[in-house]
């Protein structure tokens, strides 16, 4: 399937193609593990490789898990291989729904005739290639027509911390015992020999906290980095924050349901477009005003930023430190790191980075997605992508889960050694082993 592909194509092979598109719908919140992902391969090695359609019917019954899946799957289809001049989701009335997968398989091999329609379209290869090729494109660098795509693809992006268990409790097959539901049963069954019945804690996904810098020497880079905001807000538990010479929320803005529009309110909203960054002055803003109240506490905080402070790098290192201290990870994606030859010598950023948890970039719609998994909760040292339901690579020549001025081997969002001066496992104001307002499971 592969060669043949290729040889439609010219440019991508065919695995590579199909695998990112496996990546794209896993970015969108689809569950594609490595299972789907190779019965999704060996479904359209068994059908015709470069026809739209056989693609869009072979993926949609191998990578969908369930209802919710089928719109996320129909809007990264037409993002990934391009609009078609017909609806893809519907199949053609003369073949019921339960014999989908065997007409596709008759057409296969026998020759259409007239009266059979086929939703016309260029062929899969050509369309996958570009947008295989885009992933990895820097922002900087893209035209008008491959902006629109870009933008596309980021409107079906979803973002979610890790998860936490929390204090709620549920029934369940398995875990403990629940007194009270126990008692009830046999109550209600006069006393008689009843089922234990058991519950287990909740899991819940981290709040997830982005602080993008829309400064002048993030100009480039800003709209990319809203709209991916954009798809994170409309997701889950994210807020957003826009840093600059000012600090200003804009989670309310970036609500809406239509991109565009949100991104309209955003402009409308922000004051200090392409000015200066004053980044430590605003992060104590942040922690004085809604990070110490509860914002930050166990959360996963994202910086997207180049680091160029106008202001005092001490500052920006002390509350980086607090910074650290309140939430469960704290991520800083940066564009330049990707550029040959980067070194974080510049004053902000050295001062930041003993406090950062992962250090990635944020350039192209595959670091974006490599940032998007470390949220999840993959570790920022991990080896490369190989195959579908893997976690995408991180930065080479670093132990998993490592950040400057870690130890080796510690986990993100996990803490490393105290500060200096203090007791192992210690912050102001707490005492040993503790962290603040966590409990035994994070806050």
């Amino acid at each position: 399937m592969g060669a043949a592909l290729s040889r439609t194509a010219g440019v991508v092979p065919a695995d590579a193609v199909l695998l990112g598109f496996v990546r794209a719908l896993r970015a969108a919140g689809v569950d594609a593990s490595a299972e789907r992902g190779y019965a999704f391969l060996r479904a359209v090695a068994a059908l015709r490789p470069g026809v739209r359609p056989d693609v869009y019917w072979a993926g949609r019954a191998t990578l969908c898990g369930g209802h919710d899946d089928l719109e996320r799957y129909d809007r990264v289809f037409a993002a990934f291989f391009g609009p078609s001049h017909a609806p893809a989701r519907q199949p053609p009335r003369t073949a019921p729904a339960p014999r989908l997968r065997l007409v596709a398989r008759e057409t296969a091999t026998a020759p259409r005739t007239g009266g059979e329609s086929e939703l016309p379209g260029p062929p899969t290869a050509v369309l996958a290639s570009s947008a295989e090729v885009l992933r990895h494109r820097d922002v900087t660098d893209l035209d008008p027509a491959e902006r629109a795509q870009l933008r596309r693809l980021l409107a079906a992006f979803s973002l979610e911390g890790q998860t936490r268990r929390s204090a709620r409790r549920r029934p369940a097959r398995r875990g403990e015992v629940d007194p009270r539901r126990t008692v009830r049963e046999l109550l209600r069954r006069g006393g008689e020999p009843a089922l234990l019945r058991r519950h287990a804690r909740v899991a819940r996904p981290r709040r997830v906290v982005l602080l993008v810098d829309v400064s002048g020497s993030m100009g480039p880079y800003a709209d990319a980095l809203l709209r991916f905001a954009h798809a994170a807000v409309r997701a889950g538990r994210t807020e957003v924050f826009t840093v600059g010479t000012r600090l200003t929320r804009v989670t309310r803005e970036l609500s809406h349901r239509d991109p565009d529009l949100a991104m309209a309110e955003v402009a409308a909203a922000v004051p200090d477009w392409r000015g200066g960054t004053r980044l430590g002055e605003l992060l104590r803003e942040f922690l004085n005003r809604w990070g110490q109240r509860g914002m930050a506490r166990g959360a996963i905080v994202v910086l997207l930023s180049d680091g160029w402070e106008r202001g005092d790098p001490q500052l920006l290192g002390e509350q980086m430190r607090r910074l650290h201290a309140l939430a469960h990870q704290v991520v800083w994606a940066n564009p330049r790191k990707a550029r040959p030859g980067y070194a974080p010598l510049a004053a902000g950023m050295a001062a930041a980075l003993p406090s950062v948890d992962a250090f990635v970039a944020g350039h192209s719609l595959a670091a974006l997605e490599r940032l998007a998994a470390v949220v999840r909760g993959a570790r920022a040292g991990a080896a490369p992508e190989q195959g579908p339901g893997k976690g995408p690579g991180a930065e080479p020549g670093k132990g998993p889960g490592t950040g400057p001025g870690k130890g080796p081997g510690a986990e993100p969002g996990k803490r490393p050694g105290a500060e200096p001066g203090k007791r192992p496992g210690t912050g102001p104001g707490k005492g040993p082993g503790t962290g603040p307002g966590k409990g035994a499971d994070g806050a």
